[in-house]
């Protein structure tokens, strides 16, 4: 808008200025009211003929700088009808063609720094991007989502009908980060009255917090806070330990760390005779046991271990 008045102040001044250069047809003689009606018609359309140029420059003036300046208001207006009422059309059309076919999906709801960063690792690990939907109640951030090719839904990802609308019983995982403890429970709590089988994954920052997101339903809880801690005073013990986690942690690292399940050719081996990754954890009956554990020793099928695999 201040582009397209400032455009037409200068029109009406350059006008303004060489009204003699201009004819009307109706009574000889140009006012600023004429040369106000000839600027907004001829910026417009090409003109109704009633009042003219009659000397070059003039018409020069016209040819070379507001018939340009008539194209810009016309793209201009057709690109902001196009962003306000064409794109959000179809941006909701699409929606709902994605809301009716997710299986398997899943859910990220806010979109702050720690779920912008887990977005980024989940395409990086080859996750196609229509398996992902963001939940968000902030425009600007779901904007910066969707530049990603994922599926946005704008909302409260704790009430009942948002998370409905994004299927949250077809889904595989949620992954919950809004920035404040208390709503990243409530979204928890809301997820696991909706279904009794997605994954959730929590972020808490206080510690107080972590057991009621766990008795909310979280199947992991993530303390950003209490790991950042842990990773600073492990520093001093050595410069080289918290770049070998940050490895284990991405997909660009040359080490990966993967949770798989023990399949029935593995029953009954140790982990030292698997070939597939350096086993650090057994999980059975929902316990971990580690390396110097005897249940450590056997692996069953249906087990869960962790590994450090190459990531080449």
């Amino acid at each position: 808008m201040a582009i397209m008045v400032g455009m037409i102040v200068f029109i009406v001044a350059f006008l303004w200025w060489e009204r003699d250069s201009l004819r009307d047809n109706y009574d000889s003689h140009i006012s600023f009211s004429d040369v106000i009606y000839f600027t907004m018609i001829s910026a417009t359309t090409t003109g109704y003929g009633d009042i003219v140029p009659v000397t070059d420059r003039a018409r020069l003036f016209d040819a070379l700088v507001v018939t340009p300046i008539r194209v810009f208001f016309l793209l201009l207006l057709a690109g902001t009808a196009y962003t306000f009422i064409i794109k959000q059309t179809w941006n909701r059309w699409l929606m709902k063609l994605i809301q009716k076919n997710l299986r398997d999906h899943i859910l990220i709801a806010g979109f702050g720094i720690s779920n912008d960063k887990a977005l980024e690792e989940l395409l990086k690990r080859g996750t196609p991007a229509k398996r992902i939907v963001v939940i968000d109640g902030n425009r600007d951030a779901l904007d910066r989502a969707s530049e990603c090719g994922v599926a946005v839904l704008h909302g409260d990802a704790s009430r009942d009908e948002t998370l409905l609308a994004a299927h949250v019983d077809r889904a595989s995982a949620l992954l919950v980060s809004t920035g404040r403890d208390d709503s990243n429970i409530l979204v928890v709590l809301t997820a696991r009255k909706l279904s009794a089988t997605v994954k959730i994954s929590v972020t808490i920052r206080e510690t107080d917090n972590e057991d009621i997101a766990k008795q909310a339903g979280a199947d992991t809880v993530i303390n950003p806070v209490s790991f950042s801690g842990l990773l600073l005073a492990s520093s001093l013990q050595g410069p080289y330990r918290a770049e070998y986690l940050n490895d284990l942690a991405t997909s660009e690292g040359q080490v990966m760390l993967r949770e798989r399940i023990v399949g029935e050719v593995e029953a009954g081996r140790s982990p030292q005779q698997i070939c597939t990754g350096q086993v650090v954890r057994l999980i059975r009956d929902g316990r971990a046991h580690a390396v110097g554990d005897p249940t450590f020793q056997s692996l069953r099928a249906g087990d869960r271990i962790l590994e450090i695999i190459d990531s080449a």
